[in-house]
């Protein structure tokens, strides 16, 4: 059994993918860019702006799936900039305050909408 989880409190898919899906006991959320839910525009154009949109995302549609930040096991952080890292890690620090999940972070040529960070995550239910 799997359910497709769509809500109002992420930004609705800009493609053929689902927000996140439910299976077997964990939630794995499509990677979130910083798109505002409301308005479909583009939260900033700085990364700690939009690394802080992206996760609010992240925990909006991990609520309406009924999990939270806490359940978090693995995150996954696309950058468009490496030299972006050290200010991400420190926005990244304050939505994940204790036991922070397993992580990788890399670099890539270029992101949906050109944001500057994407995060996909899966987590616990």
């Amino acid at each position: 059994m799997r359910d497709v989880i769509l809500t109002d409190r992420g930004p609705k898919p800009i493609g053929p993918y689902s927000q996140a899906i439910r299976a077997n006991g964990f939630l794995y959320v499509s990677g979130q860019v910083a798109l505002d839910p409301k308005t479909g525009e583009m939260a900033g154009a700085e990364i700690r702006q939009q690394t802080e949109r992206t996760l609010e995302n992240v925990k909006g549609i991990l609520e309406a799936a009924g999990s939270n930040l806490h359940h978090v096991v693995k995150t996954t952080v696309f950058l468009k900039d490496m030299n972006d890292f050290a200010t991400m890690n420190e926005v990244y620090a304050k939505y994940f305050t204790s036991a922070p999940p397993a992580r990788s972070t890399v670099q890539v040529a270029r992101l949906p909408k050109d944001a500057l960070v994407e995060i996909e995550v899966i987590a616990g239910l």
